[in-house]
């Protein structure tokens, strides 16, 4: 029996409302210890769905912590303890009969540098889908690898390379690459930490501008930190400081209007 949150479709319809009315994430009280060291203090935070959502702050305040917890990460961490609840779709992921591995296909991860398997490009992409079972025929996985890749923006240019290595692509497309590997496997939520701080400027572009067609279908929730790139791509912006959670919002009203003299001092780079 799968007990993981909802996962009706492989993916939402192409009609999908740009920014649903409705919230995907629910987090109350996060706190996360390490060891002795508390790095997340009561962090409560609610995430739309179908948006981007980005997570801004100086090194060390606790963004990739948070991010982390969404798809119990931090579990990997020995000396990691994680307190407070956190709802995706109104399911504690917590759950003690919740799968993991399900939670984790269900919140896919780009991670801040782009770690292709040494596999092909085919297989970066079919690795997922084959493994939980999403395909049950060969032309069925090449159906999700293509759709995959093109979702990526990725298609065209490798689709007379799928055999080769995906090793070998640029840091961009490798980093798409790993975008169509998370999306593979028809996730609800993706998180992205630092996904374009390894990249050169027009890498980056092509990254962002795939961001903004995702959020048709995904909910996206991103670590940067670049106030820039937080202001072109995202709804909604939380800040955190000192393992904090500042404040939240619109982007557009904390990037102009903040209330709170933290947030402002550091988008106006008094601090950072």
């Amino acid at each position: 029996m799968n007990t993981m949150l909802k996962m009706d479709s492989p993916a939402a319809p192409a009609e999908a409302p740009t920014l649903g009315n409705g919230i995907k994430v629910v987090a109350r009280d996060v706190n996360v210890y390490y060891g002795e060291k508390r790095a997340l203090f009561d962090v409560s935070l609610d995430i739309p769905e179908r948006s981007v959502t980005a997570l801004i702050g100086p090194s060390g305040c606790g963004k990739s912590t948070f991010l982390r917890c969404l798809n119990r990460m931090n579990d990997t961490i020995p000396i990691a303890r994680v307190t407070g609840r956190i709802e995706i779709d109104g399911r504690d992921i917590h759950d003690p009969d919740l799968d993991v591995v399900q939670l984790r296909a269900n919140v896919g991860m780009v991670f801040q540098k782009p770690n292709p398997f040494p596999k092909s490009i085919y297989e970066n992409v079919a690795y997922g889908p084959r493994i939980h079972g999403f395909a049950n025929s060969k032309a069925d996985l090449d159906g999700v690898v293509e759709s995959s890749l093109r979702r990526a923006g990725l298609f065209e240019e490798v689709k007379d390379r799928l055999a080769d290595s995906g090793t070998g692509l640029s840091g961009g497309q490798q980093q798409r690459l790993c975008i169509a590997r998370a999306i593979a496997v028809s996730p609800e939520i993706i998180l992205m930490d630092e996904p374009c701080s390894a990249l050169d400027p027009i890498a980056t572009a092509k990254i962002e501008e795939l961001m903004d067609e995702l959020r048709q279908n995904y909910t996206i929730i991103i670590v940067t930190h670049s106030m820039q790139q937080a202001a072109r791509v995202s709804q909604q912006t939380a800040f955190f400081h000192l393992g904090i959670l500042v404040e939240d919002g619109p982007t557009q009203e904390i990037f102009t209007n903040p209330t709170d003299k933290r947030t402002q001092d550091y988008i106006t780079g008094r601090f950072g």
